[in-house]
């Protein structure tokens, strides 16, 4: 496995679950406590080592641009008012050898579609990607966890966890046999399968580190599930013929992708990080 310098974020999707706050911001520019969602996602994949950020966006998207970018006017205007920890923290939302790199998803065609956009970039190197919608607090940054499997196993690995059988039919999920304690290879793999229908319950969430051979069977992936491109049907494609790991990572996930889920995120960020209480 070649070192991931590389994390693709799909970030083009309309957020209609959050409307009407969404109308003319982005999702991922919810805040959660005091940083955008996207954040999150952007400071677990830098603390991973990832240098190049790539966002396959959408329209009314610039807020994601403009928030990665510097802001000489605010900086000024802080640094004039003497408002140093400001400062610094606005200086600091991306260390000075992290890369941003937009690119337009030409239609709303799905994960595995978004995946694709980013070919010409990603080239033929190993890469992440993240969900924003999934923030998962942890010690250790759960994408450096799925790195190390990956360099451990020599092969793609999915951030997978157990769900009620149940919400099966909100996920990809997986049928694997077991490596160690975390880890276990990929034999099947189904998009939102029925309870009745899921090969088991362990779900993959919104951590991948793939290798590059999954854009050329994305390239050849029809529509499924949602009349869209899933990822998960490329994954298992890619997983004929090579190896295909499901790990459980450490940490705790919120789904922020639904208001609940958003707001549990706030509530134990808020008490964990900052001291708040609602």
């Amino acid at each position: 496995m070649r070192p991931i310098r590389k994390a693709v974020f799909p970030v083009a999707g309309m957020g209609t679950r959050f409307l009407p706050a969404t109308k003319a911001m982005p999702k991922e520019m919810l805040p959660v406590v005091d940083k955008p969602l996207i954040q999150y996602a952007v400071e677990e994949a830098v603390k991973a080592g990832i240098t190049e950020l790539i966002f396959v966006t959408g329209r009314n998207k610039r807020a994601i641009e403009d928030h990665f970018d510097s802001a000489p006017e605010l900086e000024a205007d802080l640094e004039s008012k003497n408002k140093i920890e400001l400062l610094n923290t606005v200086r600091g939302i991306l260390p000075a050898n992290v890369n941003c790199i937009y690119i337009r998803q030409s239609a709303p065609l799905g994960l595995g579609h978004a995946v694709l956009t980013a070919a010409p970039i990603v080239g033929n190197e190993p890469f992440a990607v993240l969900l924003a919608d999934d923030l998962i607090d942890a010690d250790e940054p759960v994408l450096k966890q799925l790195i190390d499997a990956a360099i451990k196993y020599d092969g793609s690995v999915l951030g997978v966890q157990d769900v009620p059988r149940e919400e099966t039919k909100k996920y990809g999920i997986c049928d694997a046999q077991r490596v160690d304690d975390r880890a276990a290879r990929v034999t099947h793999m189904v998009e939102k399968p029925e309870p009745a229908d899921a090969p088991s319950t362990l779900a993959v969430v919104g951590r991948y580190i793939l290798e590059p051979e999954i854009f050329d069977h994305l390239r050849k992936t029809q529509r499924g599930a949602g009349n869209e491109i899933q990822l998960t049907d490329g994954i298992e494609a890619l997983l004929r013929e090579r190896a295909v790991y499901a790990y459980r990572y450490e940490g705790q996930r919120y789904d922020c992708g639904n208001k609940t889920g958003m707001f549990e995120a706030t509530v134990a960020l808020g008490r964990k990080y900052h001291g708040l209480e609602p």
